[in-house]
């Protein structure tokens, strides 16, 4: 019985199981297309972890005026990325050289808070959806699709679908018309012939 059990272990300690988890929320939130491919136990266990995340950035958009409140929140959230380049001087090395850019995590964690926790401060909850793609060619492991939903991508499809549907329905109502204006043509041709 596994009673109490509640993660997949993924053949990790709990340190490389942690960092990797970080690792592949990074890449979820930073990606341009707003998904990634991955293993399917991998993806089932990302989803909770990533959804914490972006459910604070809901939390800090939906309070009105609580500036530290928001600040508690983010800090929360900074806890499923990695933290960057925090001990870095403000001038490294020789004189004027400017200091590095921030790590992946930074900027995950600044488009979390700026863009995700916008676009789903009234969703109340599921926000990423799994898909699954079959076994990988080399080692047989079944592969899935990550992403979150709502994406650009998958709003733009939606309205080229209402597009298509839209004009296919005026087509279908102008040659509905044509059909009725037609017969009733054909009619008077005969009557006026007779």
């Amino acid at each position: 019985m596994r009673h109490l059990k509640a993660h997949r272990k993924l053949g990790r300690t709990s340190e490389h199981r942690t960092s990797m988890l970080r690792n592949l929320a990074t890449s979820l939130i930073n990606s341009r297309e707003e998904r990634i491919v991955t293993t399917l136990p991998k993806a089932k266990e990302l989803r909770p972890f990533v959804e914490r995340a972006i459910t604070l950035s809901c939390r800090a958009h939906n309070l009105s005026d609580d500036d530290a409140r928001a600040l508690h929140l983010r800090r929360q959230a900074a806890g499923f990325f990695h933290a960057g380049n925090t001990s870095v001087a403000a001038l490294t090395g020789k004189r004027g050289q400017l200091r590095p850019e921030r790590t992946a995590g930074v900027a995950a964690l600044r488009r979390l808070f700026n863009e995700l926790g916008e676009r789903y401060k009234d969703r109340p909850g599921g926000y990423t959806r799994i898909l699954k793609l079959g076994h990988r060619a080399g080692d047989a492991s079944e592969l899935a699709i990550i992403e979150l939903v709502d994406n650009p991508r998958e709003i733009e499809a939606a309205e080229a679908a209402k597009k298509r549907t839209k004009a296919a329905s005026s087509k279908k109502k102008a040659s509905k018309k044509a059909a009725k204006t037609e017969p009733t043509e054909e009619t008077e041709s005969t009557e006026q012939s007779e």
